[in-house]
């Protein structure tokens, strides 16, 4: 099998680095929503790859992370929960979610007997250990605020920062690195440790003679689970282009300084963006949609699976509710529905007249054509291109 490396910048022939058994690490989603479904394309990808690997005769251990303790998951389970303790209510919060995402997971195909979960809250003493190992080799320092890695220290012990892509103005400017809470002696450095503020959850940590009671920054939580369970360089990191800068980039930092192996995987796997309509999806465009919201517009989440496998994964696909009932279509006739999986003459003239009654403005008429084709077991969705039919 080959595979695109975001490392080296090739399309390489992939073995294991040791025996027959492929070590996989993904970076999974931070529990604080639902996920939207570009997130969850990107965790199709990487179940479809681990599949296809074990269909070479490989086994494959697959590591999957659950980001628990993070700027986002501490200020919403502040709102959702004000009355509770702050562990508490992290932990609360941080729970809900998790379900909701492995549902999700479950109903798009995802096998997740094939994937050991875990939570970044069970490492915070490994974490601690790799972030005073980082302080006595002088890669990291403590400000007023926490602890930060030193990217001029990391590159003048020989190490190049920037091995999954060039580190320039563009990607390193403020509003690019704001929520990844770089600071302090370089627009570089980034936070290891974070001191506690007032009402939120902490733990106990004492380096260089110092109280820094606080919690881990986001970065160093996926360098921690990843090596302490798969060992260091591992064979594949998989996760969507969103994360190859900073955050594998940061995780290759604080992993290698002061290691003689540059590595901390032999191979970065990266999914391109789900677009919709041609744009990124975000939250902060609120241009997402939900597994729940795809469901509720009747559509399979096997579809959306099927939508997100058709297209190789280094390619941008693009999400619409067209492509997507293109997909259901393909996916109806996989299952061998109405045999074909295509409309009836009889049904599409019924979709036709209902349509035009709707421009006629008709409406009792256009409810009495919605329920004639229901009772054959189409449903149908009005979208401003038009009406999209599903199976019921």
């Amino acid at each position: 099998m080959k595979l695109y490396n975001t490392l080296t910048k090739k399309t390489e022939e992939v073995k294991p680095l040791k025996g027959d058994e492929f070590r996989i690490y993904s970076c999974g989603p931070t529990v604080y929503d639902h996920i939207h479904i570009g997130n969850l394309a990107s965790f199709i990808h990487a179940d479809a790859l681990r599949e296809a690997l074990k269909a070479e005769g490989y086994k494959v251990r697959h590591v999957m992370n659950i980001t628990d303790v993070d700027d986002k998951t501490i200020k919403r389970s502040r709102e959702e929960y004000p009355d509770l303790e702050p562990k508490e209510a992290l932990k609360k919060l941080s729970s809900k979610y998790e379900e909701l995402f492995k549902k999700d997971m479950e109903e798009v195909g995802n096998d997740l007997s094939a994937i050991e979960f875990v939570r970044a809250t069970d490492y915070i003493p490994q974490m601690q250990k790799l972030i005073k190992k980082l302080h006595e080799g002088g890669f990291a320092y403590i400000a007023d605020d926490g602890v930060y890695f030193s990217i001029e220290e990391y590159k003048k012990s020989g190490k190049t920062y920037g091995q999954l892509l060039e580190v320039n103005s563009e990607n390193t400017s403020k509003n690019r690195i704001s929520n990844d809470e770089y600071d302090k002696e370089s627009a570089h450095d980034f936070a290891l440790w974070k001191k506690a503020r007032p009402n939120e959850p902490s733990w106990d940590f004492e380096l260089g003679g110092k109280d820094l009671t606080g919690r881990p920054g986001w970065h160093i939580e996926c360098s921690t689970m990843s090596t302490d369970l798969l060992g260091q360089p591992f064979d594949i990191h998989t996760g969507g282009v969103d994360l190859i800068f900073p955050h594998h980039e940061n995780e290759i930092a604080q992993s290698t300084a002061g290691e003689d192996d540059k590595y901390l995987a032999k191979l970065f796997f990266h999914n391109e963006h789900l677009l919709i309509d041609g744009k990124k999806m975000s939250k902060s465009l609120n241009n997402f949609y939900t597994l729940h919201d795809i469901k509720e517009r009747g559509f399979s989440p096997l579809a959306f699976r099927l939508l997100v496998l058709q297209s190789t994964p280094h390619n941008q696909a693009n999400f619409s509710l067209k492509i997507l009932q293109a997909a259901q279509n393909r996916f109806d006739k996989l299952k061998g529905n109405n045999q074909t999986g295509e409309l009836t003459a009889e049904q599409q003239e019924l979709i036709d007249k209902r349509e035009k009654a709707r421009r006629d403005k008709d409406w009792d008429k256009s409810d009495d054509l919605r329920k004639e084709l229901e009772k054959q077991g189409i449903g149908i969705n009005d979208t401003v291109n038009g009406p999209i039919w599903f199976r019921l």
